[in-house]
């Protein structure tokens, strides 16, 4: 399975890896599970598309899953997933769906 990322993505990271130096190791484990085909996370509802939610824990900082980080990826395409977001849920709560669509239609999805 591949792994794309989306601009909106990357510059997430980027902004992230100022103050996480974690960050990579953090998600190389969910990385590796997206590869080998599992679909961690929680579906988003009200979206017509395959959009999973995923919680990340955020070594930086000892507190969990619930204060870590928040990854939101694409999973309908047979041979590839795309990673869409990635955000610390210190930063912001929540992301709304118009946000995500939003991301989706700069794709050139089939």
């Amino acid at each position: 399975m591949a792994i794309e990322v989306t601009p909106t993505f990357a510059r997430n990271v980027r902004t992230l890896l100022k103050r996480y130096r974690s960050l990579r190791q953090d998600l190389q484990p969910i990385l590796e599970k997206l590869e080998q085909g599992e679909r961690p996370g929680d579906r988003l509802q009200g979206l017509s598309f395959s959009v999973f939610k995923l919680r990340l824990k955020n070594s930086d900082i000892a507190k969990g899953k619930s204060a870590g980080y928040r990854l939101i990826y694409y999973a309908e395409l047979a041979d590839q997933i795309i990673l869409l977001m990635i955000y610390s849920k210190s930063d912001r709560t929540d992301v709304s769906s118009q946000e995500i669509l939003e991301i989706l239609n700069e794709l050139d999805l089939p």
